[in-house]
Order: C-alpha cells, then sequence, then structure tokens
C-alpha cells in the first residue's frame, strides 16, 4: 500500500456515512502545529485538539511520511515502540506487566459465528465461580456479542467491580482461570491468555458505572439494533484488518473514527 492509498484508507465514515475526514495534514494546520515539528510534538498538539480522534496511527504517519512509507510500512517493533511511548498519555496509568509478552498473534476478522454465545456463557460461569461477588456484573462485549457482525474470533468479557484499584479481589482469581493481567491503567484492567495458549478471550475490568462500562455496553446494544451501523463497524473492521494484520492496537486505532461516529448515533437515539 503507498501512502496514497494509506491516506485514502484512513479517511473513515462521518455520522451520516459519507466519506469526509481531512487530511492528517489539513488536521495538523487546524490543530495550530507548525510546519517541521518533531512528530512526537506535532502528534501531541494533534491530540490536545483533537482528543480521542487522533490516534496512534497518526503519529506512524507523522513518522513514516518524511521517509516516504506509509504508515503501515515502519517496522512493527518501531510502532509497538511509538504506540508505548505515548500510551500513558492515552490511558493515564498505563502499565504493561512484566513476562506477558506474546508473539506471532495475527489480527483476522472471521463471518460471526453462533458459538460465541455459548463460548461467553462458560467463561462468565467459570469467572462468576471463582469472582463470587467480587464482580458486580459480567457481559459479553465487543464484535462477537452482536449477532450477525463479523469479529476477530476473540470474545470479549467485560467485569465491572467496586474498585479496579484492589486488585487482590480479582486479579489472582481472574488469573485462575488461564488469562494473565496484560495492562493496568487508571480506569481499566486488560487480561489475555497466556503465552502458548490460544488466543480466544479477552477479559476487561472496570468499575461500575464507570464511562468505560456504560460506552461498551451502549455501542454493543447500539449495533445489535442498527443493521446500518453494524454495516459501517462491519466495513471498517475488515479495512482496519487488512492493513494491520500485525499491529493489534493500530488495528483497534483504525476504527477510532466510525466508533465514535457510532456511539454519537446511540447517545442520540436514547
Amino acid at each position: 500500500m503507498t501512502a496514497s492509498d494509506w491516506r485514502s484508507a484512513r479517511s473513515l465514515y462521518d455520522a451520516d456515512g459519507v466519506c469526509r475526514r481531512a487530511s492528517l495534514q489539513d488536521r495538523l494546520a487546524a490543530a495550530g502545529v507548525e510546519p517541521g515539528a518533531a512528530p512526537v510534538d506535532a502528534w501531541r498538539r494533534l491530540r490536545a485538539v483533537e482528543g480521542s480522534r487522533a490516534t496512534f496511527i497518526d503519529l506512524y504517519d507523522l513518522v513514516a511520511a518524511p521517509r516516504g512509507l506509509a504508515a503501515n510500512e515502519l517496522p512493527l517493533a518501531e510502532r509497538v515502540s511509538l504506540a508505548r511511548s505515548v500510551m500513558p498519555e492515552v490511558w493515564p496509568g498505563f502499565e504493561i506487566t512484566s513476562r506477558s509478552e506474546r508473539t506471532g498473534d495475527v489480527v483476522t476478522v472471521v463471518d460471526y459465528d453462533p458459538r460465541w454465545p455459548a463460548r461467553f456463557e462458560q467463561w462468565r460461569d467459570r469467572l462468576h465461580t471463582l469472582l463470587g461477588d467480587a464482580a458486580a456484573r459480567i457481559e459479553h462485549v465487543g464484535s462477537t456479542s452482536v449477532p450477525g457482525l463479523p469479529a476477530k474470533p476473540i470474545v470479549d468479557i467485560q467485569i465491572s467491580v467496586h474498585d479496579v484499584a484492589d486488585e487482590s479481589r480479582y486479579v489472582p482469581q481472574i488469573e485462575q482461570a488461564g488469562v494473565q493481567l496484560r495492562s493496568r491503567d487508571d480506569v481499566h484492567r486488560y487480561f489475555r491468555p497466556f503465552p502458548g495458549r490460544p488466543r480466544d478471550v479477552h477479559v476487561h475490568v472496570c468499575a461500575v458505572g464507570s464511562a468505560w462500562e456504560r460506552n461498551h455496553l451502549l455501542f454493543r446494544d447500539y449495533l445489535r439494533a442498527d443493521a446500518q451501523a453494524r454495516d459501517r463497524y462491519a466495513e471498517a473492521k475488515r479495512q482496519a484488518a487488512a492493513i494491520w494484520a500485525d499491529d493489534g492496537w493500530a488495528y483497534t486505532e483504525a476504527k477510532t473514527d466510525v466508533i465514535l461516529s457510532i456511539l454519537d448515533q446511540a447517545r442520540a437515539a436514547r
């Protein structure tokens, strides 16, 4: 994919489904970024103005373009290093746990599998047994929770607790189920299977009543109810997987515009 192709693919959909995203250069100018600014400084200014709509991929693009590369043509190790360098600004308090690295995982989006809800129920029952009343609710979230939606074949589970900071009440118990704490930040804990085990489930822990909890449930419920939004999201997922199969963070970031647009629709529809 050339740099020109990448800029085209980076233009996603707005609230009415029309592709209208401004070019990165126009966005930088609108944010008051001076020509020649260092990539990380330019990205930080863009993030200050645009919030979560300024993604890691914009940073990749800022580093890649002067070298005549598309963002996805940067070496994976360089992309990971760039993302980690600014992750604490995206998720305050972010840190990765030791001995939790995995290698060789590839992002693959497949057609909806009607067996996914049953897989969630098996995990829910196991986690409920281990956690008891430490879990206020256990929900199936993410794309595998939406009938008919293509997805990575990884079941996402959201556990709501009363105090995310009190890890003693849930981290050892969740790890007994076979998933390892991978990262933490001020609002969220993320678990994935231990290295060497199939990557078929992710577990997310958040606080009861938090924005994290509300947004994931709202997004799921709206996709379940609105076929047009579901189709838009499916297309964004397939585009993202085609470009970022080797980079899970970038795959997630590439869907940002569509996710935020659909969340805006969902809030307006309430």
